[in-house]
């Protein structure tokens, strides 16, 4: 799994790199997002512009970074999210759980 991480101000953004978020990367997307948590990130912002695909297991990492940001009470936001993506988290209702933003710049300004 390729993901670019930068800190721009005060957030840290990790952006996937990959078409893709699924069985076969979704652990190592989890990974990396606990790493950065763990590593002393206040606020993460997690771009999907490049995503084109997600399954359950990538839904399912991004729900666990979620969960561990919040018990750190560390804001944590999605960002770019494309149609087909978009509409699996309004298909499991996770819409309604994480921030989310049209596009990184407005993430950033938000």
């Amino acid at each position: 799994m390729r993901v670019a991480k930068e800190v721009r101000d005060d957030r840290t953004v990790l952006s996937v790199q990959e078409d893709r978020i699924d069985a076969h990367n979704s652990g190592e997307l989890k990974d990396v997002v606990l790493k950065t948590l763990e590593g002393g990130a206040r606020n993460v912002v997690i771009d999907l512009a490049r995503v084109q695909f997600i399954d359950s297991s990538g839904l399912g990492a991004l729900l666990s970074g979620y969960k561990n940001a919040n018990l750190r009470s560390i804001s944590f936001a999605l960002a770019g999210l494309q149609p087909r993506v978009r509409s699996m988290f309004e298909l499991t209702r996770l819409h309604r759980v994480f921030d989310i933003y049209p596009s990184l710049q407005l993430a950033l300004s938000a």
